[in-house]
């Protein structure tokens, strides 16, 4: 009896990297990291059965190991498929009140949304042009200031509605 080929082909996974994406001058603009980047985000796409393009996930650490480098180059590879209009980022990093944080959802402009009416996706890399590079959300600082510096945040309640974020002195004491 012979193996089951069927089962084989299912753990196989693959993407298609689609030649007329590859030629444009925003492709041509990307750095090599974010080359190497996009086809490891379009693997994280489930296909058109069950789309979920536009709620991907990919984090910047899986990606570094993913690619075998360094945390701040996947980073940029992230901001630069943005800037180039590869990427939009549908739902920013947060970190959550159980301490759990979730990295963004993104949207891959190359394919199609799930619940939108066309059957190609917004593909803004086609019309980017140098110099004017589409808007990148980074993700917050949650260190306002800076390392090692000398004030740390603390809520100060100006209105029993509202809650604000200040900055204030090391050693100070709030008003």
């Amino acid at each position: 009896m012979g193996r089951d080929k069927r089962n084989e082909d299912r753990a196989e996974h693959f993407t298609k990297m689609i030649r007329a994406t590859m030629e444009t001058s925003a492709w041509r603009a990307l750095n090599p990291t974010a080359q190497a980047l996009y086809p490891w985000l379009k693997l994280e796409w489930r296909g058109p059965q069950s789309n979920n393009n536009g709620r991907i996930r990919l984090s910047v650490r899986q990606a570094a190991q993913r690619l075998g480098v360094g945390i701040n180059t996947a980073a940029r590879a992230f901001q630069d498929l943005q800037a180039k209009g590869f990427l939009v980022v549908t739902l920013p990093a947060r970190l959550g009140v159980s301490g759990a944080a979730t990295c963004p959802c993104y949207e891959i402009t190359e394919i199609a949304l799930p619940h939108g009416t066309a059957n190609t996706g917004r593909r803004l890399f086609k019309e980017w042009q140098a110099g004017a590079d589409y808007p990148v959300i980074k993700a917050t600082a949650h260190n306002p200031t800076g390392r090692n510096q000398n004030s740390k945040p603390c809520h100060q309640n100006e209105d029993s509605n509202v809650t604000k974020l200040v900055t204030r002195k090391a050693g100070t004491s709030p008003k």
